[in-house]
């Protein structure tokens, strides 16, 4: 439309490349960076729209050997999961830079770094800012059940000092676990925010969308949104961590409050609505085979805090603002 203007946003998939590697999951690849792309473009009340990626990599071998059929389904399933979610697969760059691409896995098979960028559009009538959150809207908490693309590192470190290294057998199961893909949210996200209506008017009024990754809740919810424009709240209903973060905050031996600090502890994404759309939200999230449920309710508090139930034991924990 007219009116509208395009964006784009660029991200990778930083180290999560090893555990998919490791995990030889291949056809599922691309979620990671598509999400973080695409992501930074929903949060606002945007569409995405087209992919470009950039693929660089040690080696891509012969065809016919094992690491050249890794790297043909890495990006096919940049193809797959464009399709599924109408999205363009525009262009992109692949480059064999042996001796600059490496792995702290020795025993990798497909050494690569993965970044894209997604361009997409806003309509100035439905940008979302947060600006327009007031004291008794509700949060609803997206469900992710793996560790996204959030605190990976930490996740890596982890399962080293449990296993020793990736090459251990007994490491498998948990490098699985680590490695499951991220949740694509973005098309319901669209859907809502109404870029599938005729007149382009939202279904369901969201006032802030944030995207719990590349530094949780507290940077994301708290320091960036919430505290500059005097607001808080409280989040008492939580989802679960999914297990393998409840075993690496073990393994590592994490308070509540670095696990937080650290990974999305189970919810990808945080929605700011009226408590009157909750349940037409939780229903077209399931539309889309994504679990949402009421988090927690915006409060304003003397010095603005956000106090979480921690789901890993239990404590309560706040944060206020400086």
């Amino acid at each position: 439309p007219a009116d509208c203007w395009m964006d784009a946003a660029p991200d990778g998939d930083g180290t999560k490349v090893v555990l998919l590697d490791a995990a030889s999951d291949y056809d599922n690849a691309a979620y990671g960076w598509i999400a973080m792309t695409c992501g930074d473009i929903t949060r606002w009340g945007g569409i995405s729209l087209i992919l470009v990626n950039n693929l660089d990599t040690e080696t891509l071998g012969k065809l016919g050997e094992p690491v050249n059929d890794a790297f043909r389904a890495i990006l096919k399933s940049v193809q797959r999961i464009a399709n599924e979610q109408q999205l363009v697969m525009f262009k992109g760059e692949t480059a064999e830079l042996p001796g600059c691409v490496t792995s702290p896995n020795k025993s990798a098979l497909a050494k690569y770094l993965w970044s894209g960028v997604a361009i997409g559009a806003y309509n100035p009538k439905t940008i979302i800012t947060g600006d327009n959150i007031r004291e008794g809207m509700i949060v609803m908490a997206l469900r992710e059940l793996g560790l996204r693309n959030n605190g990976i590192s930490s996740a890596r470190k982890a399962i080293n000092m449990a296993f020793g290294d990736f090459s251990n057998p007994e490491a498998q199961e948990a490098i699985k676990k680590a490695a499951v893909h991220a949740i694509l949210y973005d098309k319901f996200l669209a859907t809502a925010n109404g870029w599938f209506a005729k007149d382009f008017k939202p279904l369901i009024p969201m006032y802030l969308i944030v995207h719990v990754t590349g530094g949780a809740i507290k940077s994301k919810f708290a320091e960036d949104i919430l505290f500059p424009r005097g607001l808080s709240a409280e989040l008492d209903n939580l989802w679960e961590p999914p297990e393998i973060m409840r075993q690496c905050a073990q393994w590592r031996g994490m308070s509540d409050e670095e696990c937080y600090e650290t990974w999305h502890g189970g919810q990808g994404a945080l929605v700011v609505i009226n408590d009157a759309d909750k349940q037409r939200f939780i229903d077209l999230a399931g539309n889309f085979g994504i679990e949402a449920k009421r988090a927690g309710e915006i409060t304003k508090e003397d010095r603005p805090t956000v106090i979480i139930e921690s789901k890993f034991t239990g404590k309560i924990i706040p944060w206020f603002a400086e």
